[in-house]
């Protein structure tokens, strides 16, 4: 059965095979089981997905959409809290079978993700009635986007929200950029690079030439700051250097002091200073006395302890000449400590001006680098004027050079596509319409995406004049064309799942089955999810999910279910919905010949 509940929740084990095994059968893998609960009208199921083509149908308003809603989802979609059942909370998760070279296995594990003991990986998403949402990728909660992310090489989403975003010219021009190839859409980002680059250079032109007073003053203003901070010419650290001077010459004596009085502990009146005077025995005699009266002895550990004395001796010794030279260098001149003090008011006046609190002279030092950077972008003078507008015209010069290349880009692949989405839709019992791009460019406007506006035109029929596709198309007309660029894009698509959410909105008949037929196509090298309200597209389905809702006395809330139909239980779902009526023998009889010719035409 496709639906279970009360089932335990999928869990990521702690241990991680050397390498993923490949547990999926499609090309480039396949989402194989979904859960979800309280979602929409969703309690709590959970789908086996097989590889292939799987159709999702079901009465109007059953919920089949919170399929699509749950995949998006679950792939790091925008959670939206109005989905969840009040005071609930929705969760949504996935198990992925992967190939091994699949590159989600790389930024996955940069993640901290794991592969499950069968080698998938496994995704769940929950979202709070709050809004609070929160993502979990191989057993580690990662921020949700970081699913999105790997979202890129997992999922493509066709939905009528799609449709109708390529109703748009600059949707129109982006879908011909992508159909002309990785290194025309790179150029276009170059082009976008270079558009910036000019605007930029552009803009602070007109800004400097409109602002010639303010811009004067302000630079005024800085070059103040800088000349009055260069006559002081701090460095950096300065002002603590600068406090530890001033406390040593304003004690210098008592520094004297407390040196010597060490120094002749320890060595004694070696400098005669004292003489006559009558002093204990200082601590190198004392040490020297005690290292010689061992080193005599004939005892091993006491000739050791001798040479330990040894050393302390010349210890003691060497911090005596240091403590000498300190107070050779100590200076109680008062003229010296005024000076310190004046330099220690004039850096502090400075801090007090161009610094922040607490950044001392530091912060005055990067108020200067700032303002010296500053000064470059208010030079209003002839020259800077002149070299700037001289890299304005040179950014101006490569951004037309890039937008030719651009255009000629965009006209050699037009062609090739529109004959793409024309045999498309030949197939889509439009076999006489026409589909041509119109490519106006205009070189003094350039926009981050070239100079172009691109429009996608239809002729429906033979003497009918090319018109923009919005404009052009009927309802269902339109469908077909955007389905026929959905289909020449997703051929080419490398992500393993894609899910077609009633992208058949409006056809019937003829177009009808061979939708599914272009449906049952690409699902040779992906796994495709159909939600569908076609009998004659879900005939070609090798998995079929039929949604019911049904009153739950016991919540007091309708609850949806979902389950697969196989054998008679899916001829009857056809039938009801070729006729709406499930039991009925023509309609079974309708279904039968439909799954015979899918299963014909599948080849």
């Amino acid at each position: 059965m496709a639906t279970r509940t009360a089932r335990p929740e999928p869990r990521s084990r702690s241990r991680a095979p050397s390498r993923p095994r490949e547990a999926g059968t499609a090309v480039n893998g396949a989402l194989t089981e979904l859960r979800i609960r309280g979602l929409g009208a969703i309690d709590d199921v959970t789908l086996d997905l097989g590889p292939g083509l799987t159709v999702v149908t079901g009465e109007t308003g059953a919920g089949k959409t919170m399929v699509v809603t749950g995949l998006t989802l679950l792939f790091g979609g925008r959670a939206d809290p109005g989905r969840v059942r009040a005071g609930g909370r929705a969760g949504v998760e996935g198990r992925l079978a992967l190939p091994p070279e699949s590159p989600v296995w790389a930024r996955a594990a940069d993640a901290g993700a794991e592969p499950d003991d069968d080698g998938s990986l496994i995704l769940a998403r929950t979202v709070s009635a709050e809004g609070r949402s929160r993502a979990h990728l191989g057993g580690r909660s990662v921020p949700v986007g970081i699913v999105a992310e790997l979202a890129e090489d997992l999922l493509a989403v066709h939905g009528q929200t799609d449709q109708l975003r390529l109703t748009r010219p600059a949707e129109q021009r982006r879908a011909l950029d992508r159909y002309a190839g990785a290194e025309h859409l790179a150029l276009v980002e170059e082009h976008r690079a270079a558009h910036a680059t000019w605007r930029r250079l552009a803009d602070d032109l007109d800004r400097r030439r409109s602002q010639v007073r303010e811009l004067t003053q302000a630079a005024d203003v800085l070059r103040h700051g800088l000349e009055e901070i260069a006559a002081l010419s701090p460095e950096p650290g300065e002002d603590d250097e600068l406090d530890t001077q001033a406390r040593r010459l304003g004690d210098a004596d008592a520094l004297r002091t407390v040196a010597d009085t060490a120094r002749l502990a320890l060595v004694g009146d070696v400098t005669g200073d004292l003489a006559g005077g009558e002093l204990p025995q200082d601590a190198t005699t004392a040490l020297a006395t005690a290292e010689r009266a061992l080193a005599g002895s004939d005892d091993p550990t006491l000739v050791l302890l001798a040479q330990d004395l040894a050393d302390a001796v010349a210890v003691v010794s060497d911090v005596a000449v240091q403590l000498a030279g300190y107070v050779a260098d100590l200076d109680a001149d008062p003229a010296r400590l005024a000076e310190v003090l004046d330099r220690r008011a004039a850096i502090t006046a400075l801090v007090r001006k161009y610094a922040e609190p607490g950044e001392g002279l530091a912060g005055v030092l990067g108020w200067a680098a700032d303002a010296q950077a500053r000064l470059s972008q208010l030079d209003v003078s002839d020259e800077a004027l002149e070299a700037l507008q001289a890299q304005r015209d040179a950014a101006r010069e490569q951004l037309a050079s890039l937008s030719t290349r651009v255009t000629e880009g965009r006209r050699a692949a037009a062609d090739g596509f529109a004959a793409e989405v024309g045999a498309e839709l030949a197939g889509l019992a439009m076999k006489n319409a026409q589909v041509s791009f119109r490519i106006d460019s205009d070189p003094d406007q350039p926009g981050p995406e070239g100079a172009d506006e691109v429009a996608l035109l239809l002729s429906p029929h033979p003497g009918a004049p090319a018109r923009p596709v919005h404009k052009g198309a009927s309802g269902g007309e339109l469908s077909r064309v955007m389905l026929a660029i959905e289909v020449v894009f997703a051929g080419a698509d490398p992500v393993p799942v894609m899910v077609f959410d009633e992208v058949d909105a409006g056809v019937g008949g003829q177009a009808a089955g061979e939708i599914g037929r272009r449906l049952a196509r690409l699902a040779r090298e992906h796994q495709v999810v159909v939600v569908t309200h076609l009998a004659q597209v879900a005939a070609f389905a090798d998995t079929h999910l039929v949604v019911d809702k049904s009153p739950d006395s016991a919540q007091g809330v309708t609850a949806t279910d979902i389950r697969a139909v196989r054998d008679e239980d899916r001829v009857r779902e056809l039938a009801r919905m070729l006729s709406g009526l499930a039991d009925s023998d023509t309609g079974q009889a309708h279904a039968r010949e439909l799954m015979a010719v899918a299963a014909e035409g599948r080849g």
